[in-house]
């Protein structure tokens, strides 16, 4: 495992670069976007600074690639964060200067396609942010929910514990960003369970490694930035996630099988698995479909930890990735699961 450093944390006042290492989203849907910056603004006193990319859809890799060296090499830019996922940051991985990055080492917020930088820096040293992009949770309708603020405030602008917190209602439907009477109003929320805890018997403390499935599942197959040696992973807490394109249960199992082949899956003796998303503007499930979708994922990832993790302690349903609200987890940083108290316990 790389020797892990928590980059120093920015103040109010100062600048925070926004980038698109992924899809340049904001350029065709601006009012998530604009509502986005404007709460990093007002809410939390951050002076956001976009980039030549940030607003492209057509921009390179390259481009993409220069953005985030000018963003972490400029001093004074205290923090990075990304506007949007997408589905190709695996193409500007080769063209990260690993050596800028760790010279000037600053947090990074994002999460699903943003999985791929959130393993870059942690090969390269630097805890990073899994959570928070501008269009999503900042530029969320009505207002960001409280427990997204508030996690994200603590991940911004303090160091030291903070208590995740399970929720009882919760909401993963999207509505059209191009229409302004979306933002008039906060988006539906459903009632849900709060955590269901599997193998509980003991306290799991390590660096947190993760992120959403399916990028992980591509990191496997390009052999990007996923140690050789699987004991890099040993003690570590894995968190995982999955996205709006629902992958079916059976993809999940799989992904995971190849991760348990590969000696990786029984590294971690702790897993939290976020609530799964069951709704895309696609596939618009109705809440019966919905429960059925996150019984038959639980159950995939189950059978994989039985396979090939049968002492791992796993908590299924943590607000962590693309559902609403989402708690932001330190990338690289200390996680702390505690079974028989039933508390998860982060590190910012």
């Amino acid at each position: 495992m790389p020797t892990l450093s928590y980059p120093p944390k920015p103040r109010p006042g100062d600048r925070i670069a926004v980038v698109s290492p992924s899809s340049g989203l904001p350029g065709l849907l601006p009012l998530p976007f604009e509502l986005g910056l404007e709460r990093l603004e007002k809410d939390f006193g951050l002076v956001p600074v976009e980039y030549p990319s940030t607003r492209r859809m057509d921009s390179t890799p390259q481009q993409r690639a220069d953005d985030l060296h000018a963003a972490f090499a400029d001093p004074s830019v205290a923090a990075v964060m990304a506007s949007i996922g997408g589905d190709d940051q695996i193409t500007v991985l080769p063209l990260l200067d690993r050596e800028l990055l760790r010279a000037h080492p600053k947090p990074f917020f994002g999460f699903s396609d943003n999985t791929n930088l959130l393993a870059h820096l942690w090969n390269t040293g630097i805890v990073g942010y899994h959570g928070a992009s501008v269009m999503t949770e900042l530029g969320r309708p009505g207002a960001m929910h409280p427990l997204t603020a508030g996690s994200l405030r603590a991940a911004l602008f303090t160091s030291g514990p903070y208590e995740l917190s399970p929720v009882d209602r919760y909401g993963d439907e999207g509505t059209d960003w191009a229409d302004p009477a979306t933002f008039a109003s906060e988006p539906v929320m459903r009632p849900c369970d709060g955590w269901w805890w599997h193998r509980p018997e003991r306290v799991v403390e390590g660096p947190g490694w993760g992120g959403n499935v399916e990028i992980l599942s591509w990191l496997l197959m390009a052999d990007r930035e996923i140690q050789r040696d699987a004991g890099a992973y040993d003690g570590c807490v894995l968190f995982l996630e999955t996205s709006e394109e629902l992958p079916a249960a059976d993809e999940v199992f799989r992904i995971l099988r190849n991760m348990g082949e590969r000696g990786l899956l029984q590294r971690f003796p702790a897993l939290l698995m976020g609530r799964a998303k069951a709704w895309s503007l696609d596939r618009r499930n109705d809440p019966e479909t919905k429960a059925r979708y996150a019984r038959e994922q639980r159950a995939a990832v189950l059978r994989a930890l039985g396979t090939y993790a049968p002492e791992t302690m796993a908590v299924f349903d943590v607000d962590l990735g693309h559902t609403d609200p989402q708690q932001v987890i330190p990338y690289g940083g200390r996680i702390r699961v505690d079974g028989p108290a039933r508390r998860i316990t982060v590190t910012y």
